[in-house]
């Protein structure tokens, strides 16, 4: 296999431009994006994108979680695609970058192609996985989870919303639920291209993080049921205050984390109080705990401690405790030829690197149980994500849209 000339690069200015016209789709409050999964919005960014990949001459497929097949022709029809993608639904208030940088160099890559008349052997596909977020319906990466044979399609359109919306209603009323059976697909390879999401980049002045593993993630879901009751008339001794059960429980995870350092994290970002008023003391609190780490068993240690510690703080206060395992996958190990085309390329290209575990969970995570599969990261400022203040320079996406381009190129082999 024939490595690419290091002429070859993407153009910087369209990709730039790309990135900041979809921004314009479900605009955040302060500059950032909010293209929930399955809205309006997120239709509408998928129409888009489908406008901009049929002029590129992509052909569109789309399956029946709603995920998006864009594919330019190879020479050899009977070789397997080069996928290449991430997503386009961001957080309620999520940056410009997150998930859209991977999914816009994927259709830079193509028309870059395009303008340098270059033809690869395997087929390239851009890929739009479809609720990677999981912020409005969980869990996380849901329709690459279904690809990959680790979540039901069935229970996957039952997930109900805030508002009691399911997520299967609401993919057939945004027209993206398509006819294709999910994971009848068969890839050569999968590059995903993303933002660290992380300060490490940055802080070392490294252009690129290759991708070698993924952190496994636990998500626990937890119920803690007291009484309520008057803060002012109700006496200390007569309480059953859940929200104090739930910062006790809290201060745990931050205790079991820190145990496992320096690798393990832990945290509740999700929180609902009830009856959430200023003059009731909560009769029932319920919050996911995050723990994430690149070893199985530390994250197995990490939730039964958090099952038997948190039941002997709920029955020291006289509360009730459930936990439901919400979410999670197992560490994972991206494929070492695939890792390899992500660091030539940075090295073919002369920027700098440095091996990477990705602390937050991708659509490649789950990809890579069927088909060989790398990640590629950039920097962003502060590390910061999930935020609007989310940012990156155009100099950070251009040299991981020019290594994502390498990789993929040389995997998917230039026609003489």
């Amino acid at each position: 296999m024939s490595a690419p000339g290091e002429n070859l690069r993407i153009n910087s200015d369209r990709l730039w431009e790309t990135i900041h016209k979809m921004a314009e789709i479900g605009p955040g409050i302060t500059g950032g994006s909010n293209r929930q999964t399955v809205t309006d919005e997120d239709g509408e960014g998928r129409r888009l994108f489908q406008k901009w990949c049929e002029e590129a001459g992509c052909t569109m497929g789309v399956d029946q979680m709603g995920t998006m097949y864009m594919r330019r022709e190879g020479s050899d029809s009977s070789a397997l695609p080069v996928y290449v993608g991430s997503h386009l639904d961001t957080q309620p208030t999520g940056g410009r970058y997150d998930g859209v940088l991977g999914v816009l160099a994927g259709l830079e890559i193509v028309r870059t192609l395009n303008d340098l008349d270059v033809k690869t052997k395997h087929p390239i596909v851009v890929t739009n996985w479809t609720n990677e977020e999981g912020t409005r319906f969980a869990p996380a990466m849901l329709a690459s989870g279904v690809y990959a044979d680790m979540l039901e399609q069935d229970w996957a359109y039952e997930i109900e919303d805030s508002e009691g919306k399911k997520f299967g209603d609401e993919l057939e009323r945004i027209g993206w639920k398509g006819e294709e059976e999910v994971g009848a697909r068969e890839m050569h390879a999968f590059f995903e291209l993303h933002i660290e999401q992380g300060p490490i980049l940055e802080i070392e002045g490294k252009d690129i993080g290759v991708v070698t593993h993924g952190q496994g993630l636990s998500w626990t879901q937890v119920t803690v049921t007291g009484k309520d009751s008057h803060t002012g008339s109700t006496p200390m001794p007569m309480r059953k205050n859940a929200g104090l059960g739930m910062a006790k429980i809290l201060q745990l995870v931050d205790e079991i984390a820190w145990s496992h350092k320096p690798d393990a994290v832990g945290a509740a970002g999700h929180i609902d109080v009830h009856p959430n008023s200023r003059n009731v003391i909560p009769g029932k609190v319920v919050f996911t705990v995050d723990f994430r780490s690149p070893d199985l068993a530390v994250i197995q240690d990490m939730e039964q401690r958090l099952k038997d510690e948190g039941a002997k703080i709920c029955e020291e206060m006289g509360l009730g405790i459930e936990f439901e395992k919400v979410g999670g996958f197992d560490p994972v190990k991206f494929d070492d030829n695939c890792v390899t085309a992500v660091r030539n390329a940075a090295e073919r290209l002369g920027y700098s690197h440095r091996d990477l575990v990705s602390g937050a969970g991708h659509d490649a995570c789950w990809v890579n149980r069927k088909a060989p599969t790398a990640m590629v990261m950039c920097p962003c400022v502060d590390g910061l994500s999930h935020n609007e203040a989310e940012d990156i320079t155009q100099d950070w996406a251009r040299a991981g849209a020019d290594v994502l381009f390498h990789a993929v190129v040389e995997t998917a082999v230039i026609v003489e």
